[in-house]
């Protein structure tokens, strides 16, 4: 069995034991200052019918599974990092949060949405990209949806990011510049993409 290959936010937290406790107090002070933490949520439940099944990919302190279980939605996270898994069901509880490594998601449900955002992909180790966009691919219905967000100038630009995608058996469906849905240019510094899963036998099909 080769090796697993640390991500790039494991690495920034080796270097400074004490930057996940600061993650999770920056949060709760934002919240408790009445700011806006939730803006991807609102995005995704507009998505969705109630009680859909949610994956939040790189879930960190809980802020937006744990909006769109308060939205009626059956929520699981998952993040690499114990502290923040450790935030996220004490500050939210009712859904899943699980201690993982998206490059080894294998979970026994397929979900109707997976939000990966708060840059989450820029974290990835770059060799663990594609077999991360595949687990998504892999843990979506049929007919569910993956909205990935970060930014530009992270290491992982956006053209590279869109071919791993489509290797990784997605297909582009939206492509935005923030949050609250405006649109993608050229000149973006932030990406949206909303993306769904290509029917299996659909795949190396020319389009």
């Amino acid at each position: 069995m080769s090796e697993r290959t640390p991500s790039q936010w494991e690495d920034l937290t080796a270097a400074d034991p004490h930057h996940s406790t600061w993650y999770v107090e920056r949060f709760r002070t934002l919240a408790a200052q009445g700011a806006d933490i939730v803006g991807e949520a609102r995005l995704v439940d507009a998505m969705l019918p109630r009680g859909a099944r949610v994956l939040d990919a790189g879930c960190g302190p809980g802020r937006i599974g744990g909006y769109l279980h308060r939205a009626g939605h059956v929520v699981t996270g998952v993040d690499v990092d114990p502290i923040l898994i450790a935030a996220a069901e004490q500050d939210h509880p009712g859904p899943t949060w699980l201690v993982g490594d998206l490059a080894e998601l294998d979970l026994p449900t397929e979900f109707d949405a997976i939000v990966c955002a708060g840059n989450v992909m820029t974290f990835l180790a770059p060799t663990t990209r594609t077999p991360v966009l595949t687990n998504f691919a892999r843990h979506l219905t049929p007919t569910g949806r993956l909205i990935i967000g970060f930014g530009a100038d992270r290491g992982y630009e956006f053209p590279q990011f869109f071919t791993d995608a489509e290797k990784s058996g997605l297909t582009t469906d939206l492509r935005l510049s923030t949050w609250d849905l405006r649109p993608f240019t050229e000149g973006s510094d932030f990406l949206v993409a909303v993306f769904s899963r290509v029917p299996p036998d659909a795949r190396g099909v020319a389009r």
